[in-house]
């Protein structure tokens, strides 16, 4: 998923730019309210996790390989605005010091990877937590499905992009078909990977875990009334 330079053209890439340092401009105010003293460490070792996973790429299909892209996890687990800008950090830190995406694609990069999977794997958290029970047991079950959706999503708006901004000789129904297929089978071990990485983290701090605050202040609360019914 990573853009090179060149990819999309100047305005394209201008654009995505704006977007990407206005996401990142109010995520640095908006994270305020999502950290404390207890939960912001978690915010360095989410980035870090996010990082070293990156770099381990697993195979998919026809000779290509796939790896997280971590906007899900990193909104389940530390909040949607520091999700944002914990995987902006490693995507800047890869173009800088590692080559891996072009330095002038680095807002697309972000709002690829950043933007578009915190907010859909948040989004669709969110959703699937209204309907499912409301316990911390299904809190990893959400994640996990909200990151799998989020990979396919993000290469549909990567094809949106280069409809608009393509320089490449590839008709876009062609890139529409392999990057969409290639993404689910990637958006599965994302799935997989946020599921086990959240649930991991909710066994033993399910304190520490955003996304998992709505069920225990529900059964918190649910505590209170039982003692005071007592």
């Amino acid at each position: 998923m990573h853009v090179p330079d060149g990819f999309l053209d100047a305005p394209t890439s201008i654009a995505t730019g704006v977007v990407a340092v206005a996401a990142v401009g109010v995520s640095l105010r908006k994270a305020r309210a999502e950290l404390d003293d207890r939960t912001a460490p978690l915010a360095g070792l989410v980035a870090a996790f996010v990082f070293a996973t990156q770099m381990l790429n697993f195979p998919v299909a026809g000779g290509t390989s796939g790896h997280l892209m971590g906007g899900a996890i990193a909104a389940v687990l530390v909040g949607p605005w520091t999700g944002v800008l914990a995987t902006s950090v490693v995507f800047i830190v890869q173009a800088l010091l590692f080559a891996d995406g072009g330095i002038t694609a680095l807002g697309t990069n972000i709002v690829l990877m950043g933007v578009t999977t915190v907010a859909v794997g948040w989004g669709v958290f969110r959703a699937l937590q209204a309907v499912l029970p409301k316990t911390t047991a299904m809190v990893p079950v959400a994640a996990g499905l909200g990151a799998f959706v989020s990979v396919p999503v993000a290469s549909l708006v990567f094809v949106s992009l280069y409809a608009v901004g393509g320089t490449a000789d590839v008709p876009l129904g062609t890139l529409t078909g392999a990057m969409v297929g290639v993404h689910v089978l990637i958006g599965i071990g994302e799935g997989v990977i946020t599921f086990l990485a959240v649930g991991s983290v909710i066994a033993v701090r399910p304190d520490l875990v955003h996304g998992a605050r709505p069920v225990l202040a529900a059964r918190e609360l649910e505590v209170r009334t039982a003692g005071a019914g007592a």
